[in-house]
């Protein structure tokens, strides 16, 4: 099963497989076509970030804007910039979850 889909640093995934399945978590860079490094500014820091197999990783869709320009001038984000936006996100999930009834 090979989903062949491009991701980009700044974009929100969600972890398949792992210790942090389930988890989501910010694309910080490609390290190639089957690689990415990952960080969620908690647990994974940005000064530590994760290798993870693209294919373990599930794009719901969304991107940080804020932490894809910040990677894309300095080349750095902070922790509190990925750890606020993977809240914004959440916030949001559970919203839409509570508004279909879930």
């Amino acid at each position: 099963m090979t989903v062949n889909v491009k991701l980009e640093p700044g974009d929100i995934v969600r972890s398949r497989r792992g210790r942090d399945e389930g988890q989501l978590i910010i694309v910080i860079a490609l390290v190639d076509e089957r690689f990415a490094l990952v960080a969620d500014g908690d647990k994974r820091r940005f000064d530590r970030p994760k290798r993870k197999n693209v294919l373990h990783l599930e794009p719901i869709g969304t991107r940080s804007e804020e932490v894809a320009n910040s990677l894309r001038e300095t080349g750095r984000v902070t922790n509190a910039k990925l750890r606020y936006a993977i809240g914004q996100i959440e916030q949001r999930l559970e919203t839409h979850a509570e508004e279909k009834g879930e």
